[in-house]
C-alpha cells in the first residue's frame, strides 16, 4: 500500500498534516466542485473523493495530497493550526474576489 499523509509547510519548517475536513472545506471555501479541484490539482477526482471521505488525515499519497495542497494554496486557501485545524482565505485573495 503507498504511504499516505496530506502534509504541509508549518511556520517553523517542518510538515504538518492536512486533514480530509480541511480538504473539504477549502474547496467549499473557494466554491469548487471535487472535479475542479481535481483539475487544478491534475489528479483524478476518485482521489480528491477519497481524501475528503475523512475527517482525518486522508487516505491518499503524499503526491497527491501535496498536488492537492498546491493547488488550493495556489488559490488563496491558508490552512490554520489553531485550537482545530480550518482554513481561510488569504487577504490578498479575498481583495481579488
Amino acid at each position: 500500500m503507498a504511504a499516505s499523509c496530506a502534509l504541509r509547510s508549518g511556520a517553523n519548517g517542518p510538515l504538518e498534516v492536512i486533514t480530509g475536513a480541511q480538504i473539504r472545506q477549502a474547496r467549499e471555501l473557494l466554491g469548487w466542485p471535487p472535479t475542479r479541484l481535481a483539475q487544478r490539482a491534475k489528479v483524478h477526482s476518485a482521489i480528491v473523493r477519497r481524501a475528503e471521505s475523512v475527517e482525518g488525515e486522508p487516505p491518499v499519497t503524499v503526491y497527491q495530497a501535496a498536488l492537492i495542497r498546491d493547488a488550493l494554496e495556489r488559490f488563496g486557501v491558508e490552512f490554520t493550526d489553531g485550537d482545530e485545524p480550518g482554513v481561510k482565505l488569504k487577504a490578498k485573495a479575498l481583495k481579488a474576489k
